[in-house]
């Protein structure tokens, strides 16, 4: 965990633009080296492409990622032009219970510094990709995320690689879980982008329709 991380200080016209803020919940465990963990490497890369080049997106989507295997604030919640897509490398089991802990306890400290700053914010989304299933105590997690999506604070997303236990993760996610088709992580992080670009063009309490997700099965 970074404990040296500090916000940035806030000030000038871009700032005052709210903010919509997305974590993502990335199982990197010993099961997705190779391919996998290459794929998802590239998609985290096209997923700053894709947001960087829409001038409102990139004032006001902020981005946090949480690894798992072992657990890891991988990156603080940013902008998207101060975000550095991360290298990931597999290693480890599957601590997906202490990964969503982790990253709804991000979130609340995030949305309670925009409180303090007066910024509005749009229903930040939490977005989990894993390839397995938990191998820690999940259930209080689950019932962490589910409390969250009633309250409306934030939208969880679960989306299963080749090997994820979807049984599991119909559980910890109040939506139905999507079973990534092969490999296909460029299309699932262009869909994201796109979302985020629809979501921060919108008003805070919009109701946003979402592109169907082509790269994923239910």
């Amino acid at each position: 965990m970074n404990e040296e991380f500090s916000p940035p200080i806030l000030g000038g016209d871009i700032e005052t633009e709210p903010r919509c803020p997305c974590i993502l919940l990335l199982d990197k465990s010993g099961s997705m080296s190779g391919e996998p963990i290459r794929e998802l490497n590239k998609g985290l890369s096209l997923f700053k492409d894709e947001l960087v080049t829409d001038s409102l997106a990139s004032k006001r989507v902020e981005i946090a990622i949480v690894t798992f295997g072992p657990v890891h604030r991988e990156t603080e919640f940013c902008r998207v032009f101060n975000f550095a897509p991360p290298i990931l490398t597999a290693n480890s089991d599957t601590p997906m219970g202490e990964a969503i802990k982790v990253a709804l306890d991000m979130l609340r400290q995030r949305r309670n510094e925009y409180n303090q700053l007066g910024l509005p914010c749009y229903r930040p989304w939490v977005f989990l990709i894993t390839d397995g299933g938990p191998t820690d105590e999940w259930k209080s997690a689950a019932a962490l995320v589910k409390e969250g999506e009633e309250r409306q604070t934030f939208s969880f997303f679960a989306v299963g690689v080749e090997g994820a236990n979807m049984d599991i993760l119909r559980q910890i996610s109040v939506r139905e879980p999507l079973y990534l088709k092969g490999l296909n992580f460029s299309d699932l992080f262009q869909w994201l982008s796109q979302s985020m670009k629809a979501v921060s063009r919108s008003s805070t309490n919009a109701k946003v329709p979402l592109a169907p997700p082509g790269w994923a099965s239910v």
